[in-house]
């Protein structure tokens, strides 16, 4: 076996989740929704596989998907996209990460990512033949300076992932702090590589900022879309690439001998829903914000101190300032003893890690919100007890 993938672990959303399936605990560390799907996306796809082509469509995708991605970020984030040329559908964001890192990178190439990160992240690099150069983020606002890009660039950076929204963290990169990556992008010939998923998933007004929204990184980036995330439809593992024509066409060959292509009719429902009045898509941010407005009031009115949650669908604990003494690790595996499944952010860190916060899940409807702050409510005097 390939050493590299011998030497992984299971990764943390399996192990816990498969933790609670065996325990009968509250599932809120993986991030799936239990809700929140549009019906006419469904209906889309499902009429789609049994009156439309069931054989392969195009590899860089279907004509409507594209044109709808094309559609969309021009009315939602003021980016023109060439819906020929600019845009590669792939199936799921990891397999649109995976086709842009074997594409962009030649072994030897260093490539900067940020601490917390994704779990394929450091895999899908080190496959590659990346040489990882890590930027260390902390709570509670999760951001980097120049001294820390600074530290990681060089004359063999040729590669910068970055994840905004950020998943393990639930901060998000405003426009200065990826203009200032832009100008360490530039001064070393390096592609920043985005990975987007979050994007319509932002809170308390924000609206989100797309790598190709800034101008010194729109031939020099790759934004990373999934509509899955977007549509609270995670299994259907529907993504895309969009990326100036010179870089598409790299990444198109590598997408090629990769899934080559994804399901016509799951392309069908996404196309469909890209297409909603924006009325929709800020009702689906205003009930992800009314969740995780109820479990971090919950929680706090039971003693545990939140963390701030930008986007995504998580919010963190900050343990020591809830008085618990116990590292993240501990503390999972005592909640899942008291019925609730989470997320150690230390897990995200490949050294070096914040040993102090662990991610929970508000993306679940209210009854199952509710009787995870009673049972976490009831497990914090043991806990503070270490």
């Amino acid at each position: 076996m390939n050493p590299l993938y011998a030497s992984l672990p299971t990764t943390i959303f399996e192990t816990m989740s498969a933790r609670a399936r065996a325990t009968g605990a509250i599932n809120l560390g993986q991030g799936f929704p239990d809700a929140g799907w549009p019906q006419d996306v469904l209906d889309t796809a499902a009429a789609a596989l049994l009156t439309g082509s069931n054989q392969y469509p195009p590899m860089a995708g279907t004509p409507d998907l594209r044109r709808a991605i094309a559609d969309h970020y021009r009315t939602h984030q003021a980016v023109d996209l060439d819906w020929e040329s600019e845009i590669t559908v792939t199936s799921g964001a990891t397999e649109a990460l995976a086709a842009a890192l074997l594409a962009l990178i030649t072994p030897g190439d260093e490539v900067v990512l940020f601490q917390p990160l994704y779990d394929a992240y450091l895999p899908l690099v080190r496959r590659a033949g990346g040489v990882p150069r890590l930027v260390r983020l902390a709570p509670p606002h999760w951001q980097f300076s120049a001294e820390d890009l600074a530290a990681v660039f060089g004359p063999n950076t040729r590669v910068v992932l970055i994840n905004n929204p950020l998943n393990p963290s639930a901060s998000t990169f405003d426009r200065a702090s990826l203009e200032l990556l832009a100008t360490f992008a530039a001064a070393n010939d390096a592609i920043v590589i985005s990975d987007e998923v979050w994007e319509h998933v932002v809170f308390d007004g924000a609206a989100h900022t797309s790598v190709l929204a800034v101008p010194a990184l729109r031939d020099r980036a790759v934004k990373i879309g999934s509509g899955g995330k977007i549509f609270a439809l995670t299994g259907w593992k529907v993504g895309w690439m969009c990326a100036a024509p010179g870089l598409t066409r790299a990444l198109a060959r590598s997408h090629q001998f990769l899934t080559f292509t994804t399901p016509p009719n799951l392309q069908a429902g996404i196309a469909h829903g890209l297409g909603k009045d924006p009325g929709w898509f800020a009702a689906m941010r205003a009930g992800f914000e009314r969740s995780r407005d109820r479990l971090v009031s919950g929680l706090d009115a039971a003693g545990y101190a939140m963390l701030p949650s930008a986007g995504t669908y998580f919010v963190s604990i900050d343990l020591a300032a809830s008085g618990i003494a116990l590292g993240d690790v501990a503390v999972a595996d005592r909640l899942i003893g008291a019925g609730v499944a989470s997320i150690p952010v230390s897990a995200f860190y490949a050294d070096d890690p914040v040993t102090s916060t662990l991610r929970l899940c508000f993306a679940k409807q209210d009854d199952v919100l509710d009787g995870a702050i009673a049972r976490m409510a009831a497990a914090l005097p043991e806990l503070q007890g270490g």
